[in-house]
C-alpha cells in the first residue's frame, strides 16, 4: 500500500510540475517589446506563431483597467497557437501601472475622458505588431472591458484593421462627437445583465452604428454581468462583474468564427 501510496503522490507530483511548466513555457512565448510615446516608456508583450496563417494575419489585445495581466496573455498565447502574431499593448506606461482598483479607474478614466491619447496609445501599439511582422492589410483589435472600450475607439477613428472585437466593454460615447462612417466590421460581446452598462448607452450605442453605417453584430449571453471572461472575477453576479463559463466559452467562439471571416 506505501509502494502505491508513494507511486501516485509521484504521478501526481510529475502532473504539477508538468502543468506548471507548460504554463510558464506558455508565457515565455511572450517577448517584452519597450516602445515610447514621446518621454513616456512602454512595454507590451509580443508573439509570434511557430506556423503563422498565410496572410500573416495579427491581432492586438487591449487589457482590462489593470493593464497588462495574464487573462490578457493567455488570450495572446491562444490566438499565437492557432496561427496568428498578436500584441498585448500598454496604455499606461512602465511606471504607472495600477496597483489596486482605485488606480486602475483614475487611469482608464483619463483615457476615457482623453480620447486622443487613448487612440494614440491603441495605434502605437498598432505599429509593434505590424513591426513584430503582421501583415498591416488584415489586423484585428479585441480587447476587455476597458480594452473593449479602445477597440470600440479603434473603430470609432478608421485605424487601419479589418475589424473590432468588444468583450464586456463600455459602449459610451461623448455626445459632442461628430459620428463618422466607420469601416473597419465591429462585433460586441455583452453581458445581458450587465448593470454598469445602463440602457441609454446602449441604445445611444446601436443609433451610432446605425448612423455610421457599420457593418455591426451586438451579442448578448444570458446571466452575464461585467467581466464576464475574467476567471478572477469571482461568482457573484449582484456584485456587477462576475465569471461566466458559459458566456467565456461561447463569446471566444463568436469572436473565432469574427476572425475567420474578416481575416
Amino acid at each position: 500500500m506505501l509502494n502505491l501510496k508513494s507511486l501516485f503522490m509521484k504521478k501526481q507530483f510529475i502532473f504539477l510540475s508538468m502543468s506548471i511548466l507548460f504554463i510558464t513555457v506558455g508565457f515565455a512565448q511572450l517577448k517584452p517589446v519597450e516602445y515610447k510615446d514621446g518621454a513616456q516608456v512602454l512595454s507590451g508583450f509580443a508573439n509570434n506563431p511557430q506556423k503563422a496563417l498565410s496572410s500573416k494575419a495579427g491581432i492586438l489585445i487591449l487589457p482590462a483597467w489593470m493593464g497588462i495581466d495574464d487573462h490578457a496573455k493567455d488570450t495572446a498565447t491562444r490566438l499565437t497557437d492557432l496561427g496568428y502574431y498578436t500584441f498585448v499593448a500598454d496604455i499606461y506606461g512602465v511606471d504607472k501601472r495600477p496597483a489596486n482598483s482605485g488606480e486602475a479607474g483614475k487611469s482608464a478614466t483619463y483615457y476615457k475622458n482623453n480620447i486622443a491619447d487613448y487612440q494614440r496609445r491603441i495605434q502605437l501599439a498598432l505599429d509593434q505588431l505590424i513591426k513584430q511582422g503582421a501583415n498591416p492589410d488584415d489586423i484585428v483589435v479585441m480587447g476587455y472591458c476597458f480594452g473593449g472600450t479602445g477597440a470600440i475607439e479603434a473603430a470609432r477613428s478608421n485605424m487601419k484593421v479589418k475589424g473590432i472585437v468588444s468583450f464586456h466593454g463600455g459602449l459610451g460615447r461623448d455626445e459632442s462627437r461628430t459620428i463618422d462612417f466607420i469601416k473597419p466590421k465591429v462585433l460586441i460581446l455583452h453581458g445581458a445583465d450587465d448593470f454598469f452598462i445602463p440602457e441609454t448607452e446602449i441604445k445611444n450605442f446601436q443609433n451610432e452604428m446605425r448612423t455610421s453605417k457599420a457593418d455591426w453584430q451586438m451579442v448578448y449571453y444570458a446571466n452575464s454581468v461585467h467581466a464576464f471572461t475574467d476567471k478572477n472575477a469571482g461568482n457573484d453576479n449582484s456584485k456587477g462583474a462576475a465569471y461566466n463559463e458559459k458566456a467565456d466559452k461561447r463569446s471566444w467562439n463568436a469572436m473565432l468564427d469574427f476572425l475567420k471571416e474578416v481575416l
